[in-house]
């Protein structure tokens, strides 16, 4: 018998691991009414699963039956007023969901917004509970809405409910027979995870880590919630592990170095009995929100270095990620691993930027109190390699692909497993060395803020989105690539100026045939415009006037810096050319909100003569665009729909 018993034993290890793989179509019927372009879309988790069946890994993996959440697991994290919402928002009537998704943040609602979000989280729970009871060794869980933006008490950033914390919840407080006390939530996804991290903030039993782009409160969801120094409170103390980056184009390097010198040594000391991973691929290459750089490769490491904990127990949830060939890719590298089938294949011989060992330093020295192995120093032989300031790079993340940067290959990739970073001693840098001239004027501009007023398309929401977080909404020609920053802005409010708007050009690159709005920006009394305020960094404002006059970002100067903002805010209506011969080529300043100065953009001065003489052509706007408008007057609040017409008729037929 006992020879048997290790005949078994041997043959057991050679096989591939017992993974589970969770999938429902019936998710995907949770999508925005209003706006097919939404970068949440159906077609996230079909992307991935489609790329999962091609390659016939779904054949290799146990498939696990989606179920609906019980309320009183949901309850157990969420309060009653949130679940009703939930549970009740498709019955009610399409105005109904409108107003309340309005009041919220970054959500939509449609029909199939109640069944999609209760089988996600209930999905969540069903692959957790599998491997926790060591049926499975791991599973993946391709749910969508995605979860862990969401609050206690509020829906927000795509999210209705918070799948992972459900999950958690359950098995530590539900399911004591499952033997987990301790659990590892690793959250990568690009954007803090403030809705997991309230829910376990004063929770010893769930070590929660989250990696994310933050830029000093800037970045989505906004905020300090992300920053290093919230670290739990009570019992929870020390067991909430923010890693907030300071800019954009993180990658797989960058991501190594914090895994190896805060997440892994800190996992080995909390020994979890399960991994929850919060799996967001919005930190890919490629994806248009997260502006980040992680290959799937880069991915597929990093849940390497995972499995050596726990026993390899681990649970991934889809959180977010946009860009549909990036997600698909990056899971399946991660399908892989979990699957121990094929060996990594990639490498990385780029080094961290010097920000992320700030980073990573700042992190350590904040947590070392809690846990004794981040109170030594790291060798200055480590953390001296860095790589260029990130604004040296490609300036947008749309542009790149997977090959941009190609990497020399490592003959063995096990010498990256135990060493990603190599200490390099002859690489030096040279702390005296001024940042390009780019650099420079983005980062003094960023933390300037002013009011940016808006006149035309933009008065829409979705619309001014798509020039901060890039898109492309319904009527548009052309996709738009965004802001530098992507932050969106979290102050808004209408107020009407004293001067007359209207409508030139025959033609445009973004809503085709029809005149779009212009702005005369002389005092007027008899004239009223209607104008929506966005509270953006001036930084924001430079890359708005660029892409509005067709300008790439990648520029040294600023079109709009603050000698200009000083020269022209004297007098209300103040204006000056910053960029001839451009459609919106002129500043002009409109007085102060909140001590903030109001500034909008409109044509050379020149040029409103012109159109007054008819050398250039005024023409009425499209339907696309005419739509556009309308919306943003009437979704906020300030005029009916037929007001609205009204109102944008009237500047059509007169300069």
């Amino acid at each position: 018998m006992e020879s048997e018993s290790d005949e078994t034993r041997i043959k057991t290890s050679n096989q591939q691991r017992r993974v589970g793989l969770l999938y429902d179509e019936r998710m995907c019927k949770h999508y925005d009414p209003d706006d097919d372009r939404h970068p949440e879309t159906p077609n996230r988790i079909r992307a991935i699963w489609d790329k999962l069946q091609t390659t016939g890994i779904t054949d290799r993996c146990l498939l696990l039956d989606a179920k609906e959440a019980d309320d009183k697991h949901l309850l157990a994290v969420h309060t009653k007023n949130h679940v009703n919402l939930i549970k009740n928002i498709s019955y009610k009537s399409y105005n109904s969901r409108s107003n309340a998704a309005a009041k919220l943040n970054s959500i939509y609602f449609n029909e199939g917004s109640t069944k999609s979000a209760y089988l996600a989280a209930g999905s969540a729970i069903e692959a957790v509970k599998r491997v926790a009871s060591k049926e499975l060794q791991s599973a993946v869980a391709i749910v969508r809405p995605p979860g862990h933006h969401c609050e206690q008490h509020k829906a927000m950033g795509f999210c209705l409910f918070n799948n992972v914390a459900v999950a958690a919840s359950y098995l530590l407080n539900d399911s004591p027979e499952l033997g987990v006390k301790k659990i590892l939530i690793v959250d990568w996804d690009v954007h803090h995870g403030n809705g997991t991290q309230k829910v376990f903030w004063n929770d010893s039993r769930v070590l929660f880590f989250s990696v994310h782009r933050h830029e000093f409160g800037r970045f989505y969801p906004c905020g300090d919630d992300g920053f290093y120094n919230m670290t739990g409170e009570g019992d929870g103390a020390g067991y909430n592990i923010n890693v907030p980056w300071e800019n954009g184009r993180c990658g797989d390097t960058d991501y190594f170095a914090a895994w190896d010198h805060i997440l892994l040594p800190v996992a080995k000391e909390f020994n979890p009995d399960i991994i929850i991973v919060s799996a967001g691929f919005d930190a890919a290459v490629g994806d248009p929100l997260g502006g980040c750089c992680i290959t799937p490769f880069g991915y597929s490491l990093l849940l390497k270095k995972l499995m050596n904990f726990a026993e390899g127990r681990i649970v991934l949830v889809l959180e977010g990620g946009y860009n549909l060939d990036s997600i698909a890719k990056s899971m399946h590298a991660c399908v892989e691993v979990l699957l121990e089938d094929k060996p990594l294949m990639g490498s990385s011989e780029a080094f961290p930027f010097e920000s992320t060992w700030r980073v990573i330093q700042a992190v350590r020295e904040e947590l070392s109190p809690f846990w004794p192995t981040l109170a030594c120093e790291l060798p200055q032989n480590i953390i001296c390699p860095v790589a260029p300031p990130p604004h040296t790079l490609l300036s947008s993340s749309d542009s790149e692909t997977e090959d941009d940067k190609a990497p020399p290959k490592l003959e063995n990739v096990a010498e990256l497993l135990e060493d990603v970073i190599k200490p390099l001693s002859n690489l030096k840098v040279d702390a005296d060395e001024d940042p390009d001239a780019s650099c420079s004027w983005r980062s003094k501009l960023s933390n300037v803020y002013v009011w940016y007023a808006s006149y035309g398309s933009n008065m829409w929401r979705p619309r001014f989105d798509c020039y901060i977080a890039g898109g492309q909404v319904e009527g548009m020609q052309k996709l738009c690539s965004g802001s530098m920053n992507k932050t969106l802005p979290d102050e808004i409010f209408w107020k009407t100026f004293p001067c007359h708007i209207f409508y030139g050009r025959e033609s445009s690159h973004s809503w085709g045939p029809g005149g779009v709005a212009f702005l005369n920006p002389e005092k007027n009394s008899q004239h009223k415009t209607y104008m929506c305020m966005y509270k953006i960094s001036l930084e924001q404002f430079n890359d708005v006037l660029f892409l509005e006059n067709g300008l790439s970002l990648d520029v040294d100067s600023a079109l709009f810096d603050m000698a200009t903002l000083n020269a022209i805010s004297n007098k209300e209506f103040g204006s000056q050319e910053v960029l001839k011969n451009g459609w919106y080529g002129n500043a002009v300043y409109l007085g102060k909100e909140q001590d903030i100065p109001i500034i909008t953009m409109t044509c050379p001065l020149l040029d409103i003569e012109l159109f007054k003489s008819g050398e250039l052509p005024l023409c009425a706007p499209n339907k696309s665009y005419a739509n556009t408008l309308i919306r943003g007057l009437v979704e906020g609040e300030q005029l009916s729909e037929a007001e609205a017409i009204a109102y944008i008729d009237a500047a059509a037929k007169s300069l």
